[in-house]
């Protein structure tokens, strides 16, 4: 039988995975339009010009999306987590403030200019407008995460009495997963739309559509992918190393680990049995999850058996989340290897099967972000601050019906408007192109 809690966190899944999308692919197009953008001011090329304007058409379809999305988590932290707000709103309050005041006002002053001003404001402000916005978006992007990750390695607080004094502001902003998190999170962003944009230029090669801009737009995603995709793997590591360090547990429902282990294996697969404590079936890679989590090969893992079962994360979303995000990682990296031979070889733009591989992998960086995120924040379970305050203890004390007719609106209304909606005139602009 389903609680107020169970709904609560469910539908918190949604809206975040909804969410979460327009966020990235903002990031990614702002820094992508601050880029070519720069390079069209000093080389005055039209193809440079041209790409700018069509991924702008994009971003500002994008940018409205994530504050409609946005707004909806806003309202739920009220409706279904007020006791989170009345616990740790003395702490995050101020960080979602701050978030307000140092990038949404950025934004949203600078943006209206960065959409409409093509052609009609001095190109030169024009630009410094799009730099404005990318760093709003930045900076955004640091606020939520520096929030997010004060949750999974708390500090610079006391906790007493079920409320939070804060001692540090540095301690609390810059906790020990704050930077390594936001930069895994930025990148992952970046081969999120990367690989939507390699996409759409596939997707014109193949149709012989505005290929100046298509072949332009593959290169430059190609050589990005080649950076990113070996960068978010040692920053993955620096992630990995951290979360082993202040979240063990986690570690080890990532590892499907339930006994303390010195040289434990990298489990591939395996059946989690998590009523029984056990994995009733698994291949794995001696040594490799020891090697991976704490650079010994004998290396110590703890095991979920040291903490009571009430306080395991779900293992099963938590292991194979990982895997999956994974797994799409290192397809992405094989793309841009492949990539990268066929643009020394010349023949990056004439071959169909890698092209329509492309089309293919389109939302594999959104569904690495996507389950990344299922990972972290289902592996710090059953705690919503880690260690301090249990997600039982923040959910609202609402009858349940409510929670359930809540949930329904969202399913509903996000079909609607990010389902049909956004999907409509996303691929409504596609179809028509760069066509300025």
């Amino acid at each position: 039988m389903f609680s107020t809690l169970d709904i609560s966190r469910l539908q918190f899944v949604i809206t975040i995975t909804f969410h979460i999308i327009f966020p990235a692919l903002s990031i990614g197009l702002a820094t992508y339009i601050v880029i070519v953008e720069g390079i069209w001011l000093t080389t005055s090329r039209r193809i440079y010009y041209q790409s700018c304007r069509f991924w702008t058409k994009i971003l500002a379809l994008t940018f409205g999306m994530g504050i409609i999305s946005g707004l909806a988590m806003e309202f739920q932290i009220g409706t279904n987590w007020g006791g989170f707000a009345k616990i740790v709103g003395p702490v995050l309050g101020v960080l979602f403030v701050a978030e307000a005041l140092t990038a949404f006002f950025i934004e949203a002053t600078f943006l209206g200019f960065m959409l409409f001003g093509w052609g009609r404001i001095n190109k030169y402000f024009h630009f410094f407008c799009s730099i404005m916005v990318w760093i709003g978006v930045m900076l955004s992007a640091f606020w939520i995460l520096a929030a997010n990750s004060w949750m999974q390695t708390p500090a610079g607080v006391t906790f007493f009495r079920h409320t939070f004094t804060v001692f540090s502001w540095w301690k609390v902003i810059f906790n020990p997963s704050t930077v390594p998190r936001y930069l895994h999170m930025v990148i992952a962003a970046y081969l999120a739309t990367t690989m939507i944009m390699a996409a759409v230029s596939c997707f014109y090669l193949l149709r012989n559509r505005f290929k100046s801009f298509a072949k332009f737009n593959l290169k430059f995603m190609i050589i990005a992918l080649a950076v990113l995709t070996p960068s978010q793997i040692i920053i993955g590591d620096i992630v990995g190393l951290t979360v082993h360090q202040y979240q063990p547990i986690k570690t080890a429902a990532i590892e499907g680990l339930w006994h303390t282990t010195q040289g434990a294996p990298l489990l591939l697969i395996a059946n989690i049995n998590q009523k029984q404590q056990r994995n009733d079936f698994s291949i794995g890679l001696p040594h490799l999850a020891s090697v991976i989590n704490t650079h010994h090969w004998n290396g110590k893992l703890i095991g979920l058996s040291q903490v009571p079962v009430k306080n395991q994360p779900f293992v099963p979303i938590v292991f194979y989340s990982f895997r999956i995000m994974v797994g799409l990682g290192l397809m992405m990296l094989l793309f841009s290897l492949i990539g990268i031979v066929k643009l020394l070889n010349n023949t990056l733009y004439q071959s169909s099967w890698f092209l329509r591989s492309g089309i293919v992998l389109a939302p594999s960086g959104l569904l690495a972000l996507i389950t990344g995120w299922y990972t972290a924040e289902t592996g710090r379970q059953p705690w919503v601050v880690y260690q301090l305050l249990a997600t039982s203890n923040a959910v609202s004390q609402v009858p349940i019906f409510k929670v359930i007719t809540g949930f329904a609106l969202i399913i509903l209304i996000y079909g609607i408007i990010f389902g049909y909606f956004y999907n409509r005139y996303l691929f409504k602009t596609i179809r028509k192109g760069p066509v300025i």
